[in-house]
């Protein structure tokens, strides 16, 4: 059976990476979401994906160039074609990530490193402050990261990791087979076009799909996870085709 994450949250409908976007994911029938960790200023991790705050809040420069009392001013917008006018959404942090899953058990949430927080706070820090945050609700979550420094540091403290790649051989590169992924995040863009696609006890994920038939393609492949951030729509669309 296909199975869909959720792609920072509903991010179709809802200000991405936020509790809104979780809460709607969860709402159309996700079980899987995905969420991308940066640090604030002051290292206080939260859910942010940009190098910079231009797009998602209208400020200048990099979330790492705040401090966490200086983004409660922050509003992230709302997708263009979401319908109305609404206001913006707060920024949300690992902590409030910790509290959602706790009221949703069934739910796991695959939490991406960025590349930005490692190079500004170390790997280390970064995946120990995170693991702190989410330590009640470890088993509901797995940490992946393209930073395979991160993942060397995380591979001691999670039961589940995952590595994030552009291309579908960069899997092979040197560490990988020492870190013992159990997840590989690939673009879908960096997939070899013919062929089988997976690796015995590595568990592929396929981003970003919003396709159907695409999404169909992949799993006469071997795929069995694809991440979209158009998750009832494609939810339906399988629906529709028979799933």
């Amino acid at each position: 059976m296909l199975e869909l994450v959720a792609h920072r949250g509903y991010a179709r409908r809802f200000p991405e990476n936020t509790l809104a976007a979780l809460e709607g994911a969860v709402a159309a029938g996700a079980r899987y979401v995905e969420v991308d960790v940066q640090l604030t200023a002051d290292a206080v991790p939260v859910l942010f994906h940009d190098h910079d705050c231009r797009r998602l809040c209208g400020m200048p420069g990099a979330i790492d160039g705040y401090d966490l009392a200086q983004t409660a001013a922050f509003g992230l917008a709302w997708p263009e074609g979401s319908g109305g006018t609404r206001a913006p959404v707060p920024l949300a942090r690992v902590a409030d990530l910790a509290v959602f899953l706790a009221a949703h058990p069934a739910v796991t949430a695959f939490v991406e490193i960025k590349h930005e927080a490692v190079r500004r706070f170390g790997a280390a820090p970064v995946v120990q402050a995170v693991h702190e945050l989410l330590r009640p609700v470890l088993t509901q979550t797995v940490l992946i990261s393209f930073s395979r420094r991160a993942l060397v540091v995380a591979r001691d403290l999670w039961p589940a990791i995952g590595l994030v790649t552009r291309h579908y051989r960069e899997f092979r590169a040197r560490g990988t087979v020492a870190l013992a992924p159990e997840y590989h995040f690939c673009d879908v863009k960096g997939l070899p076009r013919r062929g089988p696609l997976g690796r015995d006890g590595t568990t592929l994920v396929v981003y970003e799909i919003d396709c159907a038939r695409q999404a169909r393609a992949l799993e006469a492949r071997g795929v069995r996870f694809v991440e979209t951030f158009a998750y009832a729509e494609l939810a339906l669309a399988l629906m529709d085709a028979g799933a």
